[in-house]
C-alpha cells in the first residue's frame, strides 16, 4: 500500500513538472496561466507540485489537468494515466423531501410580514417624534431695526380708568436655529445568495463574460454576489443548494436537469432559464 502511494505521488510530481516546464516554454507566468484557465493561483501551483489532494475530487483533477495541458500544448492522454487517476465513482444523489408550493408561498409571505413589522416598529416612533417637532408653529420674527415707541407716545387713560400694560405689541424673537431635514436612507443593493447544505459545484459568470466564481463548494459554505453583476449560473448537485434573491427563495425546479441547475439573471433582476 505504501509503495502504491509512493508511486502515485512520484507520478503526480512528474506530471506537475512537465506542466511547469511546458508553461515556462510557452512564456506564461504562474499568474498568467491561472488567469487564462480561470483558476485560483494556488490551484495551478498545486497541480505543478503534484499536490492533487488540494484540488479536490478526481473528476476535478482530471478536468483541470486537461485544461492546463491544452493551454501549454501537451497531450492530455499522456498525462492522465488510468493507473494514476482511476475513473471516479458517480456522485450518489440524495433524495430530499419535496416542499409543496403553498408551503413555500406561505413561508415567503411570513418573512415579508416579519420584515414589515420590524420596519414599522423602527420607523413609526421616529416619524412621530419628527412630526411633533416640525408641526410646532414657528414664532413670529420681528425686525431688529424696529425701535419701540417712546414713553411720551403712550396714551394716558382718563382719570379713574386703568389699563393693563401694553405687552401685546412687543416683538417676538424667532429662533435662528436652521431646520434639519432628515436624510433618506440609501437602499441596499440586491444580492444573489448561495447557501450550500452539501458538496456542490458552482460557476458564476458576470455580465462582461468573466467568471466571478468557479469551483467545488463544501457543506456549510455561502457565497453572495451583487445581482446586477451576475449573468449566468451553473449549480451541480443543485438539491443541496439554497438560492436566495434579495428576500425571496429561488425555486430551482424549472431550471434543474439531472440535479444540475442552469439559469440566467435578466437586466431587471429576474431569474430565467439559461439559453
Amino acid at each position: 500500500m505504501q509503495d502504491s502511494k509512493a508511486n502515485i505521488l512520484s507520478d503526480a510530481q512528474e506530471c506537475g513538472r512537465r506542466l511547469q516546464e511546458a508553461r515556462t516554454s510557452a512564456g506564461f507566468s504562474l499568474e498568467e496561466a491561472a488567469r487564462r484557465l480561470h483558476m485560483p493561483v494556488h490551484v495551478v501551483r498545486a497541480l505543478e507540485e503534484g499536490r492533487w489532494e488540494v484540488v479536490g475530487a478526481q473528476v476535478f483533477v482530471r478536468g483541470q489537468i486537461r485544461s492546463y495541458a491544452r493551454l501549454v500544448g501537451l497531450d492530455p492522454g499522456e498525462l492522465l494515466k488510468e493507473e494514476l487517476l482511476p475513473p471516479s465513482a458517480p456522485v450518489e444523489l440524495v433524495s430530499h423531501a419535496h416542499t409543496p408550493r403553498l408551503q413555500r408561498v406561505m413561508e415567503g409571505m411570513g418573512r415579508r410580514v416579519v420584515y414589515v413589522v420590524i420596519t414599522a416598529a423602527i420607523a413609526v416612533p421616529a416619524w412621530l417624534a419628527t412630526r411633533s417637532h416640525f408641526s410646532q408653529v414657528p414664532p413670529v420674527a420681528a425686525s431688529l431695526d424696529v425701535v419701540p415707541p417712546a414713553a411720551t407716545d403712550a396714551v394716558v387713560p382718563p382719570a379713574g380708568e386703568t389699563r393693563a400694560p401694553a405687552h401685546a405689541n412687543a416683538p417676538y424673537v424667532a429662533s435662528l436655529a436652521p431646520r434639519v431635514k432628515p436624510q433618506a436612507e440609501a437602499p441596499r443593493a440586491a444580492a444573489l445568495q448561495f447557501d450550500f447544505e452539501g458538496e456542490s459545484w458552482l460557476q458564476v459568470v458576470g455580465r462582461d463574460g468573466q467568471v466571478l466564481e468557479q469551483g467545488l463548494m463544501r457543506a456549510g459554505e455561502a457565497r453572495s454576489f451583487p445581482l446586477a453583476e451576475v449573468a449566468r449560473v451553473v449549480l451541480g448537485n443543485a438539491a443541496a443548494v439554497r438560492v436566495q434573491q434579495g428576500d425571496s427563495i429561488v425555486d430551482l425546479t424549472p431550471f434543474r436537469r439531472a440535479n444540475v441547475a442552469r439559469f440566467a439573471v435578466s437586466s431587471d433582476g429576474s431569474v430565467t432559464a439559461a439559453e
